[in-house]
């Protein structure tokens, strides 16, 4: 039987990387979450039945945002309910960190892969996620000085 995992991201870049992953749905029954643009809408054709959308928010619009990020919030307790992941794997940001604690605290694995921008700097949903990461990723070895018990993996590009 094939393990259940949520591969969840933000858009953009974070989903790009999230995407690298993508020979590992194979494996797993998985589902993928990610935020609802018109870039990333055929993601719904490329894996019928296994794609759902949180609402695009960015901070930029802080007003909306204010709104947005705590509907993702109930969303995504919504999605857990419905999917039970055994494993959460994530790339960040914003839109993945309730799903990784919502997942932490009603028993699933968190698998995170810190962002392939940065070097010496620890994201804001890294810094968020690290403590309750059952296993987390840099994609550079200097990363190691930020994240003492995180794993090196190289990048996945």
């Amino acid at each position: 039987m094939k393990h259940k995992v949520l591969f969840i991201s933000s858009t953009g870049g974070h989903l790009n990387e999230l995407l690298q992953l993508k020979a590992l749905f194979d494996d797993t029954d998985f589902h993928l979450i990610t935020e609802k643009t018109k870039s990333n809408m055929k993601l719904k054709e490329q894996y019928p039945g296994r794609v759902n959308y949180l609402v695009y928010g960015s901070k930029d619009h802080l007003l909306a945002y204010c709104f947005k990020f705590p509907y993702n919030i109930l969303k995504s307790f919504c999605f857990w309910l419905k999917l039970r992941p055994e494993f959460i794997v994530s790339t960040g940001a914003h839109t993945a960190v309730p799903m990784c604690y919502i997942g932490k605290l009603f028993g699933s694995k968190i698998i995170y892969l810190e962002t392939f921008a940065n070097i010496k700097t620890k994201s804001l949903s890294g810094k968020l996620v690290y403590p309750i990461a059952d296993l987390f990723l840099v994609q550079w070895e200097s990363m190691l000085e930020c994240y003492p018990k995180a794993v090196y993996v190289g990048g996945v590009y």
